[in-house]
């Protein structure tokens, strides 16, 4: 059984779970509450586990490994079911750095980490944090935008079924949400999430609160 530390609001995780779901493994989750007050990630025994404290990691014969995007290489690599990577060359380059662009670019910068840092050392209020928080995606989206202007709603953004591109974006498009962002300036990228949004992958691997 895989067993991934998780965070349900996480979109780093999200992606993971994502990929999972595609891929029709079975998974086990161990919540790591990482929310401001709760921060689980910096307690034993998760902070010997991944020295890194953070989330998404993967258990590996009794070793956590982070990092998403590695993690979501891993899953092609090891588990049967669809890829996750157009069969092209081109468009798996293309695929990857339209990935990469949210993992890299956007979302780094929008982390907690960074949120809390802005606010303790900088004294960032909230419509500061928020203003700093879209300004990066707004950056990353008008570029993404563009890239998949030409886009057909017969498919997918690189091939005829989701990617490692979709598995990136439909997180990073709720992150958005959340922060209240207007999204009207990238209707193709709305459209290929609303798309995602309708299959069984995507629709377990969205943010459900635990219960208590």
């Amino acid at each position: 059984m895989i067993r991934i530390y998780d965070y349900w609001r996480s979109s780093a995780s999200y992606r993971v779970r994502i990929a999972l779901h595609m891929k029709g493994a079975e998974f086990e989750t161990v919540q790591v509450n990482i929310a401001p007050g709760a921060d689980e990630q910096f307690g034993e025994p998760y902070r010997t586990a991944n020295p890194q404290m953070r989330v998404p990691s993967v258990e590996i014969d009794g070793e956590a490994v982070g990092q998403s995007m590695a993690i979501l290489e891993w899953i092609e690599e090891t588990l049967p079911g669809p890829s996750i990577l157009p069969s092209d060359p081109v468009k798996r380059l293309q695929a990857r750095a339209f990935a990469d662009t949210i993992a890299c670019d956007i979302h780094p910068l929008n982390n907690l980490s960074v949120l809390k840092e802005l606010r303790t050392s900088f004294g960032a209020d909230e419509a500061a944090i928020k203003c700093w928080y879209h300004e990066w995606i707004r950056r990353g989206f008008d570029a993404l935008e563009q890239q998949v202007a030409t886009w057909s709603a017969e498919r997918f953004l690189f091939d005829d079924v989701p990617s490692i591109a979709e598995i990136a974006l439909v997180p990073q498009v709720y992150n958005a949400q959340r922060y209240d962002m207007d999204l009207s300036a990238y209707p193709t990228l709305m459209a290929v999430t609303e798309k995602c949004l309708t299959l069984p992958a995507f629709r377990k691997a969205a943010p459900t609160k635990p219960e208590a």
